[in-house]
């Protein structure tokens, strides 16, 4: 090679290094949550307001959850969620979007969670922008906050650290006989509000057989575990000014004859991505008996047969 070709050469290697660099340098970086404009008023009469647009733009409102007096979520679902929910083995996770209000220096925050952030998380075999775009025509969520942001390639293959749990890494709520069983126990069990767990929304995934539950999780105030309840745990981690509720509720999947969760060092990881594992302020440390108390209860409240019956440990890092 001559001195001139080993020459252009290398410059074609660094102008193709550079691309690439500004490529990665130009990629989108998704944030779990939308803002809308802050609404006068308290969160019912803004929540009735919130709900008509959200129907009148197509939306299905199956349920709501008010975490505190002064906080409300709706979980919708729509044709596109529910059939993008069918596409993939786990897309139900994906078949429900929150939107929630939460009443902060007298105004009333209104927010949603983000369809491109979910769809990319979830492995979804649709991006739903059409979601995207239908939520901020009903509701003005149009803002991304929440982290500093993931990029789409990340969040494909997310988890928090060395580690810690994938999408796929699900609690393991039981099995039954059936499909039918299945459905009809957890529906019993959360009518029965078993263990502080009650129903917030049913969805019926389309030529699956597959039900998402949203869940309520009142344990505290049922007299169990203080780590599984809701209100706790937001009282921990949701400590920003601009407020978090579309967090909850928490899912429960009947797949097939079994039942099954994300596990929560994913999915709270997922919603709050930048919280640091320990520190003075927030931080997921300080709920550190979580995971296994959230899987306790699910399993209780699902009542299917756990061969092995095994906990969650908590949120050190490396374990399993």
């Amino acid at each position: 090679m001559t001195l001139m070709s080993a020459l252009k050469s290398g410059f074609s290697v660094c102008v193709l290094g550079l691309a690439g660099m500004l490529s990665a340098q130009a990629e989108e970086l998704l944030k779990p949550f939308l803002s809308a404009p802050d609404q006068a008023g308290d969160v019912r009469t803004v929540g009735e307001q919130v709900k008509k647009s959200l129907k009148e733009a197509g939306f299905s409102v199956l349920g709501e959850y008010a975490v505190h007096d002064t906080s409300r979520v709706f979980a919708v679902t729509s044709d596109v969620l529910r059939k993008t929910a069918a596409r993939t083995e786990r897309g139900a996770y994906g078949a429900v979007m929150r939107v929630a209000l939460a009443e902060e220096g007298g105004k009333v925050q209104v927010s949603c969670t983000h369809p491109r952030y979910l769809a990319k998380a979830y492995r979804l075999a649709d991006s739903l922008e059409s979601v995207l775009t239908a939520l901020e025509g009903a509701v003005g969520c149009k803002t991304p906050y929440g982290a500093q942001g993931i990029s789409a390639r990340e969040l494909a293959d997310y988890h928090y650290a060395v580690g810690m749990e994938y999408f796929e890494d699900v609690y393991d709520l039981g099995k039954y006989a059936s499909f039918e069983e299945a459905v009809k126990t957890v529906e019993a069990n959360l009518a029965e509000k078993k263990a502080g767990v009650g129903k917030v929304y049913r969805v019926d995934i389309p030529g699956r057989q597959q039900v998402l539950f949203g869940v309520a999780m009142r344990t505290k105030a049922a007299g169990g575990d203080k780590y599984a309840d809701d209100a706790f745990q937001m009282a921990v981690v949701d400590a920003d000014a601009r407020k978090r509720a579309a967090y909850l509720p928490y899912e429960i999947l009947v797949n097939g004859a079994k039942a099954e969760a994300l596990h929560m060092r994913y999915r709270m990881a997922l919603y709050f991505p930048d919280l640091p594992m320990v520190g003075d302020g927030p931080s997921f440390f300080k709920l550190s008996s979580s995971p296994d108390a959230v899987l306790q209860v699910l399993r209780t409240v699902s009542g299917g047969k756990v061969d092995e019956p095994s906990s969650a440990q908590g949120w050190q890092m490396g374990g399993q």
